[in-house]
């Protein structure tokens, strides 16, 4: 049998790298081109390093302010009459080396041009 975890001696780690996709549930299109255009806006506003792509937004920092804007976004879409909202997110995160999102890109890269 596993032994207890102490909860009280964890703490979320020092920085992150999430991938969220937020999708509006309940609007009356299907377009929710303007809710993205306002997702980055205050993502850009949030000061944290972060790329849109076609899919979604990656963004870079300490966890808590990525959560945090992640949950902003949320409110956000909701406050504009959007009752449900479902978001997938990934998250890395390493204790070995920083590593920010363009050098995993590009470690991808590197073996390709290989």
């Amino acid at each position: 049998m596993a032994s207890p975890v102490n909860i009280g001696t964890l703490v979320t780690p020092a920085r992150c790298t999430a991938d969220f996709s937020l999708v509006p549930i309940g609007h009356q299109t299907t377009s929710f081109a303007q809710q993205i255009a306002d997702i980055q806006r205050l993502v850009q506003q949030s000061g944290l390093k972060f790329m849109m792509h076609s899919t979604g937004t990656t963004v870079e920092g300490p966890w808590d302010q990525v959560m945090q804007v992640i949950g902003w976004a949320h409110s956000l879409v909701h406050q504009q009459g959007i009752p449900r909202i479902q978001t997938d997110i990934r998250i890395s995160t390493r204790t070995d080396k920083v590593q920010p999102m363009e050098g995993q890109v590009a470690s991808v890269e590197r073996i390709l041009a290989a």
